[in-house]
């Protein structure tokens, strides 16, 4: 029987709203006792971004995609402060009522996801889905330009049309970007159509990055080969560093790995997690 999918809310203690995707078999508890997972996205993205992994991640235990606060159909807040998406993270960790959780991030998310894992010991495992290091001169900062233009459209359509993955991606399907297009767009105060997510978050400095020494639980690095903002030279190191580090490289996919070869990361996080799932149990 196929999962089912929920959309769910819950709120930090700074009182900004989150909104959330499950996705559980039914006959399944919403905490088994099975770890839940939870799907991290990048910026400018939102939860809707995992629909194509999320269902085909979930079995024994529920799968959620969280939206961070100022994107998706979470809050979007006038006060911005550093380090709020971790206290979104911290959230809903808190509010699924255990701390043994394993997570999936993607750039933005996989650095939250790093952050996480290198302050709380009980997290299980992490899989980063290529995290930016090394990146190639001036790609990250035209990427965030891009996103912070935030241009609206005079119809709906217009707006699911003009959708683009930033950086751009030549390998996920046309079907794919439709999909996520369609739960990207939203209508603005004055009536035109825009993108659901806050372009002034990328104008606040970055969190300073953890020691991945701190990070106790395995790691998985996941790089596409062509991407631009994580280096070779820069994964290699980075997984060196980590007490329990894998790195994998995955053929003709860019940034947006989960997107261009959805079916192999499917494949390598399916393994990943099980075997993690059999280590924790022994």
């Amino acid at each position: 029987m196929p999962p089912k999918t929920d959309s769910l809310h819950l709120t930090t203690d700074d009182g900004v709203e989150l909104h959330c995707l499950r996705w559980q078999t039914p006959d399944s508890p919403a905490n088994g006792t099975n770890a839940p997972l939870i799907l991290l996205h990048g910026g400018g993205a939102n939860a809707h971004w995992w629909d194509h992994i999320g269902p085909r991640l979930s079995g024994e235990r529920p799968v959620y995609a969280l939206d961070f606060r100022g994107h998706g159909d979470s809050d979007h807040p006038t006060t911005r402060e550093i380090g709020a998406f971790n206290i979104d993270l911290e959230a809903m960790v808190a509010w699924l009522g255990r701390e043994d959780v394993d997570l999936v991030g993607h750039s933005l998310g996989a650095a939250v996801a790093l952050d996480h894992a290198s302050r709380f010991a009980a997290t299980r495992s992490i899989a980063l889905i290529d995290l930016s290091r090394g990146s190639t001169r001036g790609t990250g900062r035209r990427a965030r330009l891009a996103l912070s233009l935030r241009r609206t459209y005079r119809s709906h359509d217009d707006a699911v049309d003009r959708f683009r993955f930033l950086p751009e991606s030549s390998h996920a399907s046309e079907s794919l970007r439709v999909h996520i297009a369609n739960h990207s767009v939203r209508v603005e105060p004055d009536g035109r159509f825009g993108y659901k997510f806050d372009p002034r978050w990328f104008g606040l400095p970055s969190r300073p990055r953890p020691d991945p020494r701190e990070v106790g639980c395995p790691t998985l690095l996941l790089r596409g080969g062509d991407s631009h903002l994580l280096s070779p030279e820069a994964a290699r190191e980075f997984v060196a560093q980590l007490p329990w580090g894998k790195l994998v490289e995955v053929a003709n996919a860019g940034h947006h790995v989960f997107l261009d070869q959805p079916e192999i990361v499917v494949e390598l996080l399916s393994e990943f997690l099980e075997t993690e799932s059999i280590s924790n149990s022994v």
